[in-house]
């Protein structure tokens, strides 16, 4: 059995900015955990038990807690525990009848507040324990963001790949050891121009502006095809559209890319929303690092990518909420596994160019129904001294739900 724990949000303004009744919780506590700095901000109790967080956290957490029964125990986090912080990681342990959470007044809300932003203005972004090129997804010319900070050298992180993206004309802000006595703020017309250090607690605070407009990267499917590294291996832009209008991407769902080639529509299904997830599988070396750098540099590194062929390399896998296969569908047993993983109301996408998985794609239409599309696709082109369409080869789809 483990204990109830109470969370006692704390301000960089430290003990003098709790109230009476976060106070007299931290001082009638048996166990008092949390991170070095956070235990340094509170008087020392007599016989109280003082525990800083285990590393790795999340491994070490229920052996700490499950020696902690009977206790009165109460931990300390940064401002609001649900914002990026020890909230979240606990009530997925304990359960929420087994945390009691006690707020302060957010970093997130103190920078808005001191910018005079509304809540309905701008988009937070946590880098804290994340690979900051998760900003390549969310940068779009005139959008505002508030950056929470891993320490103080985030905002020159966040400077060089402003620059990279393309977007070094964006105004940034960096606000430091907020509501505390050394509260800082710093502006930066051009991101481009940022020097100097920064207070290890900051909020970095951006007004998004774009040197050139074609390097801009919309959240919505059909990505250009030269936003994607690749060998010819590519789920082509007006195909793709198409794919992931039927996959139907819903926030925190998952979705199998079987035979990624470039990793293009998993990629586009991860940027469709934060929380949306994505594994990739690919059996060619070459081409699964290139679906690694391509999910990085559009803003989504966190895409699983599984080197191995379908359908052994499906063994094993979370359940998928939809499956796009762009390659392998004639070999035998993937579409079988594929339908066969699928969630209730879940959905598959399959891509073919060749009769011979055309051919497949009508047995497997037969046998579950859905729809099948033929998809062709004309570009226009030059012709000598004149213009004309390009044919592209026709793609079979074939889609369902299960």
């Amino acid at each position: 059995m483990t204990p109830l724990v109470h969370v006692v949000g704390i301000g960089a303004d430290g003990w003098e900015g709790l109230a009476p009744g976060p106070q007299a919780l931290v001082l009638h506590a048996d166990v008092l955990l949390g991170g070095a700095r956070h235990l340094a901000l509170v008087p020392d109790v007599a016989g109280q038990r003082r525990e800083a967080w285990p590393s790795p956290l999340r491994e070490g957490l229920p052996e700490l807690l499950g020696s902690l029964d009977g206790r009165a125990v109460v931990a300390l986090a940064s401002g609001d525990p649900f914002v990026s912080g020890i909230g979240s990681t606990l009530v997925g342990l304990l359960g929420a009848d087994g945390v009691v959470v006690l707020p302060h007044v957010s970093s997130v809300a103190l920078a808005a507040s001191r910018l005079g932003w509304s809540s309905e203005s701008y988009d937070t972004v946590t880098l804290v324990g994340r690979d900051p090129a998760v900003l390549a997804r969310w940068v779009a010319p005139g959008r505002r963001l508030l950056l929470l900070s891993s320490d103080g050298t985030t905002p020159a992180v966040v400077a060089d790949l402003l620059s990279g993206l393309g977007y070094g004309a964006s105004s940034m802000t960096v606000l430091g050891d907020l509501a505390a006595a050394t509260e800082t703020r710093t502006h930066h017309p051009r991101a481009d121009c940022f020097s100097g250090d920064a207070p290890r607690l900051n909020v970095v605070a951006l007004t998004c502006a774009v040197d050139d407009p074609a390097v801009h990267r919309p959240t919505l499917p059909g990505l250009p095809d030269d936003a994607f590294e690749h060998d010819g291996q590519l789920t082509k832009r007006d195909v793709r559209a198409s794919a992931l209008a039927r996959l139907a991407p819903a926030p925190g769902e998952l979705l199998w890319d079987v035979g990624a080639g470039a990793g293009s529509v998993g990629i586009e299904w991860m940027r469709a929303h934060p929380r949306n997830r994505a594994v990739a599988v690919e059996a060619h070396q070459e081409r699964a690092d290139r679906v690694v750098r391509n999910a990085e540099a559009l803003g989504v590194p966190a895409l699983e990518v599984v080197r191995g062929r379908a359908p052994d390399a499906l063994a094993g896998l979370p359940a998928p909420d939809a499956v796009f296969v762009g390659g392998g569908a004639t070999v035998e047993g993937v579409l079988e596994a594929c339908v066969a993983a699928l969630r209730p109301g879940g959905r598959l996408v399959v891509h073919g160019v060749t009769l011979e998985t055309e051919t497949r794609l009508h047995r497997a239409f037969v046998e579950h129904g859905g729809e099948m599309t033929r998809l062709s696709v004309e570009h226009a082109d030059s012709i000598g001294g004149f213009t004309g369409w390009a044919p592209a080869r026709a793609v079979v789809q074939w889609s369902m739900r299960a």
